[in-house]
């Protein structure tokens, strides 16, 4: 993997040792003495346990991405998002994990980098969206829960998320400004950042690059379990703002990683990304029109699969023969939006359109490159938007929205064109919500209520990836109805003296939600006619993708049930004293199939995070307990395209200590011990460990036993 130089650690680590010095020359050199009385307090940051509902009545969830987390600070942002409650994620090894909320998966959950989607490539979500995003890269993280906006492409019916970075604000007198952090933690972890910007009012040019690298983890019965990683990206930016009421920005980056899985039959060698963007706003046009913003994004994600270059090869694990599999997506998103207002009613509506294209190319050993590459998928989709918020009085106020989606999926495998298959899928979708806000500000408190209603088309990966559709369907392509959800969500949050408290809930209808069973591999007139595909057209779908798991020699075929869903998050939080305090949260998502009458799968047991911390001026403590109860509702051989129910899971619980001490003004050391008793445990959502690595069939892998961490992180 090519590796750029500037991403070498001790350079970085020159690069913060230089800024310490800098600041701490500054501090000395510049700030005069001052008594304690007169001093202002600035304190240490806080290791993020868990991020508090804090914006629109709980509703939106905000979070820090360049705040430390515990567990040990993310790689990537499935990672990162477990760190808000009502996340988990699938998991195949140490890295690239697939991410779930409440209980929903996959394009269910919208994720948006910049206001814009970059989609992964791999038929089993090997590069799921989240494994291309380093959070700490970007300035803040945005959960809107539920089908609660309209605003974004192919709206997703659990959350949507939204990672994103501000536009500069330097000056003359301060031209540049930056945060450089190293992180070191056990098994060969090393995390590095770094992020700078250089300008004035008018202009400015930002870098964001960071490097990632970890060995394989032991559990807590030190048991080796295979989960390496390496990964490193960097994003270029030039921002113009020829007055205070314009702003242009250009964007362009690259990155690249690998990751050795536990789970899977084959290991990720390669995650490329390339990106270039275009952003405007323009500001105050008139009395009505307040503004308008636009963006095009294009993305491009190589991404490459085999069983040999980070694993010894192992034709007793499933596979025979050293094989590697590369599946690529080009993405080209646009979107115009215009926010006018009039007296109190404001309206933002826009129109916005995305287009991808799906590839692949296999072989033996690395003879791929020598292929071309042959598109299977081609996906357009054109939608308008409105959302409109009128405030009643100070009190209340009405939230709604509507938008429709023209969205047109072409199958361009050769298979299906010389089979008489249709190939091309058209619908109309529409979507929209209705929300009630209440805000008490004598009494700090809020509430909302909101009905919201999405039609999805079925993603790439419920379209290909399975062996077949709703019985009687002649392939997956053509045997998957779109997915209709209308869901009920509400919430509060309040906060009085020493107490605080938030909560929000939901319960919604899903009709026609696209279930994978799992099934052993039958010589059925479907699997026959999938076997005389092609060897670049079978190698990707049954060697590591959804559609066979490998461990269990199982294949996913998709069928649509209706089902019923609900659940809710809570915190409560209370100051015992000034240094002193303590919170508590919860999260718990259910779901059924009411088909069949059976649990929905792959549904993250109750969890509960407890946190006690002392805080003082320049230094806190805090000890996390988290404790996650077992799972008996499940449904054997049913799931997503990453994983199924194989069993009850137990209960387990974790301890967890961490601390931050700031050195200088703007010099922070963090450090923390996850698992601190070491114990051994599995999460219920964690795939089986593959027979290459000695896992017998359907054995889950254990998850990281007691791990040691500490991070530098420099402001100048």
């Amino acid at each position: 993997m090519l590796r750029p130089a500037f991403l070498l650690q001790p350079l970085t680590a020159a690069i913060l040792i230089a800024c310490y010095s800098a600041s701490t020359l500054a501090e000395d050199s510049t700030q005069p003495t001052m008594s304690m009385h007169n001093e202002s307090v600035s304190l240490a940051p806080i290791v993020a346990t868990a991020q508090q509902g804090n914006d629109a009545n709980g509703l939106i969830v905000r979070a820090d991405p360049k705040q430390p987390t515990q567990p040990i600070p993310s790689a990537d942002g499935a990672d990162y998002l477990q760190s808000i409650i009502g996340f988990n994620q699938v998991q195949s090894g140490g890295a690239n994990g697939d991410v779930t909320f409440r209980g929903m998966f996959g394009s269910r959950i919208k994720i948006l980098t910049d206001g814009s989607e970059n989609l992964g490539a791999c038929p089993s979500r090997m590069d799921a969206p989240t494994s291309y995003i380093s959070p700490e890269s970007y300035d803040k993280i945005s959960v809107i829960k539920g089908p609660q906006t309209v605003q974004y492409a192919n709206t997703g019916s659990a959350a949507t998320v939204i990672f994103e970075r501000e536009p500069e604000s330097l000056t003359t007198d301060k031209p540049y400004r930056g945060q450089a952090s190293v992180m070191l933690g056990s098994f060969g972890r090393v995390d590095q950042n770094l992020e700078a910007a250089v300008g004035d009012e008018k202009k400015y040019l930002r870098l964001n690059t960071n490097r990632s690298t970890s060995n394989s983890y032991v559990d807590g019965s030190h048991q080796h379990v295979p989960s390496a990683w390496e990964r490193w990206n960097a994003d270029l930016a030039v921002g113009w703002m020829p007055n205070p009421d314009t702003w242009f920005e250009l964007t362009g980056g690259k990155s690249d990683g690998e990751a050795l899985y536990a789970g899977r039959a084959m290991d990720g060698s390669a995650f490329k990304r390339e990106s270039l963007g275009l952003k405007f706003r323009k500001q105050h046009i008139n009395d009505v029109i307040q503004q308008i913003e636009g963006q095009v994004n294009y993305s491009f994600n190589d991404h490459v699969m085999d069983n040999f270059s980070l694993r010894p090869f192992n034709p007793n694990d499933g596979m025979k023969m050293p094989m590697a599999t590369n599946v690529s997506r080009r993405t080209l998103n646009a979107r115009v939006a215009m926010t006018s207002e009039w007296d109190k009613l404001q309206l933002i509506s826009g129109v916005d359109t995305q287009h991808n294209e799906h590839a692949t190319r296999s072989g033996m050993n690395n003879s791929y490159v020598q292929q071309p590459r042959s598109s299977d998928m081609k996906f357009e989709s054109y939608g308008a938007f409105s959302e409109l918020s009128y405030p009643i009085n100070d009190q209340y106020k009405w939230v709604a929205g509507a938008r429709i989606d023209q969205v047109h999926v072409k199958d361009l495998r050769q298979d299906s064109h010389v089979a008489g298959l249709n190939t091309a899928l058209d619908k109309t979708l529409p979507s929209g919500f209705f929300r009630f806000e209440n805000q008490h500000p004598h009494h700090d408190a809020k509430t909302y209520i909101g009905v919201g209603f999405v039609e999805r088309m079925p993603d790439y990966w419920e379209l290909f990836s399975p062996k077949q559709g709703n019985t009687g369907s002649v392939n997956t392509f053509n045997g998957v109805d779109t997915e209709k959800t209308l869901q009920l969500d509400l919430g509060y949050q309040h906060h009085h003296g020493a107490f605080s408290s938030w909560a929000s809930a939901y319960v919604g209808m899903v009709k026609d939600y696209i279930l994978m069973s799992y099934q052993s591999p039958a010589m059925s007139m479907d699997t026959t006619m999938a076997m005389h595909q092609t060897m670049n057209q079978i190698m990707p779908m049954n060697t590591m993708s959804g559609g066979m798991q490998m461990g269990s020699a199982k294949s996913a075929y998709a069928r649509n049930v209706n089902a019923t869903i609900a659940g809710a998050e809570f915190g409560l939080g209370y100051e015992f004293t000034p240094h002193l305090q303590a919170d508590v949260s919860g999260m718990y998502a259910w779901g059924r199939n009411t088909t069949n009458n059976t649990p929905l799968p792959q549904i993250a047991p109750f969890e509960g995070r407890m946190n006690l911390r002392y805080v003082q001026d320049k230094y806190n403590v805090g000890l996390l307990w988290r404790v996650v109860a077992s799972q008996n509702r499940v449904s054997l051989n049913e799931g997503n395209i990453v994983g199924y129910d194989m069993k009850k899971s137990a209960g387990f619980t974790t301890l967890a200590l961490n601390g931050t001490y700031t050195l200088k003004d703007g010099v922070d050391l963090s450090v923390g011990i996850d698992n601190l008793l070491g114990k051994t445990y599995t999460e219920h959502l964690n795939r089986s460990g593959n027979s290459g690595f000695g896992f017998a069939a359907e054995e889950q892998f254990n998850n990281v036993g007691r791990n040691y961490w500490g991070r530098l992180s420099v402001k100048f």
